[in-house]
């Protein structure tokens, strides 16, 4: 887009013209030299009416033809340097350097100028016409700034797939040839719109009067407003197409700015005119130079019917291109589904396990606004004993055959933990069985043994907590536990010292399917940071997926959809007065974290986050796209509210596995 100032001044002058400041107030010039420097720092200063002076054109007329050039080009400054002068007899002529500052972002143009100079009763004067101002200008000429502006680019998914659609909006605009008063017609205007005028106003005075300069988009612009708008002298619209509104992803593309509902010419600072499209957030908003590009700007003279006669000079712009994302779209499509039944907030993220490249990321409200998908910070609860379990296999604290006892409750310092189920397990049961029916006492039992430098230093092996970044704000999370054994124990089941973000989570899961931890990835382009995988145990990693599936298995056999096995684990956590719904695991190369905000009355007998879970592998599996119907999830977990079927878990322990009994 063309890039505009949205105040102007003239430049102090700051050139060796300063020098003839003690000679300009003689009334003679005793040399061409002088004149020809009085009349240029007088141009510079903004000072017309003086400059006219050292000139045989009419002052009035002088004097309106250099303000008029500052309007014409919308000039930030203009400088001058003294070239050559040569004299023959009463006439001289002189070069000079030119430089016009078109503005914040807009070129700078050079030029050389040339004036010739007549030696008369009052001493040496420019000798006036068009082409002082520049050499090929003719008599019933002027200047203008002719702005091609490019279209805004597409972001595309990770197979070119656009991911904002093309909306058709009504750009308010002027012919300003048509305006009696352009200051009066643009405030009118502007003030119908509720904009400001100044932007505005800045393009109209540098624009070529024949061409239809586009002010301001908006969507939605009824008949009304369109007719009142036509009512103003020089006012016209145009139906265009701009890529503006996210399809997928809100808060990850981002928002827009441009149509008239942003008042885009007030609220954004910066290096734009009116009518440009800015990106305000997310990814419209950090590769806004790629996907705005820069207009094609030409410094053009006029003929006196407003037709070009010649381009003085040009700057071709940079076209406006593309933004290729790791989304999937099909992905995308399946986690903006499942969350549709929340009754809260809620959030889905889904990563590639072979590379970090993030496939999806959703979010309930439908805002671009809402980015906690990427930004938030949730105590895990007990999703992250799959963490922990990897740390207690890395201390030593258990082994893949060891018993890890789970009683009914354990008191760590001044602390009683107690199973989500208020239950227990019977004969020495192992670390997969304590994930399997997520038994948090076991966890909570095993924390002195673990360490927490283990644990901490396990998480940050799995990005939690660790240095990576994406072009968007995101948080890895935060593994900071304080001395203390309760607080330990609280951390080793995703409590106290435990911060994670979904995107996180689901980065983790994805170590734990792919052997590796990978940096993610959001834009190809960009690439992952950090670029290195964190290699993990193979051994210890076996133990924790068979935990993992024996959970989808065994207590949430609801999420157990599509062909390929599914593994993940389910808990609820509390955090400032509300219930966190997690549902965190893997299915084939993709891996994923769903969180559910629920209203705590709500949540005693559903646990939402395993229906959206549910719902988004259904939705992997059939290719759902949007409208398609949520997939019921089950009343309850086992292991939580309500008692596991009979005959589960290993023979001779089904009465006793975390039943409540």
């Amino acid at each position: 887009m063309s890039p505009r100032p949205l105040g102007r001044r003239i430049a102090a002058a700051s050139s060796g013209l300063i020098v003839a400041l003690s000679l300009a107030a003689c009334t003679t010039h005793p040399s061409p030299e002088v004149a020809v420097r009085s009349f240029l720092l007088a141009w510079q200063d903004g000072n017309h009416a003086e400059a006219a002076r050292y000139t045989t054109g009419d002052p009035e007329e002088v004097e309106r033809a250099l303000t008029d050039v500052h309007d014409q080009l919308d000039l930030a400054s203009i400088r001058f340097d003294l070239g050559r002068i040569s004299t023959e007899g009463g006439s001289a002529s002189a070069e000079f350097g030119a430089t016009a500052d078109l503005g914040i972002g807009d070129p700078v143009w050079n030029y050389t100028g040339r004036m010739s100079l007549t030696n008369g009763p009052t001493g040496w004067v420019i000798d006036w016409s068009p082409s002082v101002i520049h050499p090929d200008l003719s008599e019933g000429e002027r200047l203008a700034v002719s702005y091609e502006i490019k279209d805004r680019g597409q972001i595309l998914d990770r197979s070119g797939e656009p991911l904002v659609s093309a909306d058709s909006v009504t750009a308010f605009g002027v012919l300003p040839a048509d305006m009696e008063d352009k200051e009066a017609g643009v405030t009118e205007l502007a003030e119908l719109l509720d904009e400001d005028p100044d932007p505005l106003l800045n393009r109209v005075r540098s624009a070529p009067p024949e061409q239809f300069q586009p002010l301001v988009l908006m969507r939605d612009a009824d008949d009304a407003l369109l007719n009142e708008a036509r009512s103003i002298t020089g006012v016209d619209t145009q139906e265009v197409e701009v890529n503006l509104s996210p399809t997928v992803a809100p808060s990850v593309l981002g928002e827009v700015a441009g149509t008239s509902e942003h008042r885009v010419s007030s609220r954004v600072a910066g290096a734009y005119q009116a009518g440009d499209t800015v990106g305000l957030s997310g990814l419209q908003n950090i590769f806004q130079q790629e996907l705005a590009g820069t207009a094609t700007t030409q410094v053009v003279s006029l003929g006196e019917n407003g037709d070009q006669t010649d381009v003085l000079e040009s700057w071709e712009g940079v076209l406006s291109g593309g933004v290729e994302t790791t989304l999937d779209l099909a992905t995308q499509h399946a986690a903006e589904n499942a969350l549709e039944a929340l009754p809260g907030d809620g959030y889905l993220v889904a990563v590639d396990t072979t590379n970090g490249e993030v496939l999806a990321a959703a979010n309930a409200s439908g805002s671009t606004a809402d980015d906690a998908a990427f930004t938030g910070s949730y105590a895990p609860g007990g999703t992250f004993t799959m963490v922990s379990a990897l740390a207690a296999l890395e201390s030593g604290a258990a082994t893949a055959d060891s018993a890890m006892p789970c009683g009914y409750q354990s008191e760590v310092g001044d602390q009683v933990f107690t199973n989500p189920s208020n239950g227990f397990l019977a004969e020495n049961p192992t670390l997969v069985r304590n994930m399997t029916y997520m038994c948090t006492v076991g966890f909570v039992d095993i924390a002195p043994e673990v360490g927490a430098d283990t644990l901490t230093e396990v998480s940050a092996r799995l990005g939690l907590g660790a240095d990576w970044q994406l072009p968007l704000p995101a948080s890895p999370g935060t593994v900071d536990i304080a001395d203390g054994d309760a607080e330990l124990a609280s951390a080793m089941i995703g409590d106290h010292g435990v911060q994670v973000s979904p995107l996180s989570m689901a980065l983790a899961a994805g170590a734990v399917a792919d052997g590796s931890w990978h940096g993610p990835t959001l834009v190809r382009e960009e690439g992952p940071s950090p670029a290195n995988a964190n290699e993990l145990d193979e051994a210890h990693l076996e133990v924790v997926r068979e935990g993992l599936r024996d959970a989808v298995t065994l207590r949430i056999p609801e999420v157990n959809v599509g062909e390929e096995q599914v593994y993940g684990q389910a808990a609820r956590a509390e955090q400032d007065g509300t219930a966190l719904h997690w549902f965190v695991g893997y299915q084939g190369d993709v891996a994923f974290a769903v969180l559910a905000e629920i209203d705590p009355q709500m949540s005693q007998y559903q646990q939402y986050a395993v229906t959206s879970a549910t719902s988004f592998l259904n939705g992997l599996a059939t290719g759902a796209v949007p409208g398609t119907e949520v997939v019921p999830g089950a009343e309850g977990l086992p292991g939580e509210e309500s008692a596991p079927p009979e005959g589960l878990g290993v023979e001779g322990e089904a009465g006793a596995d975390l039943a409540g009994q």
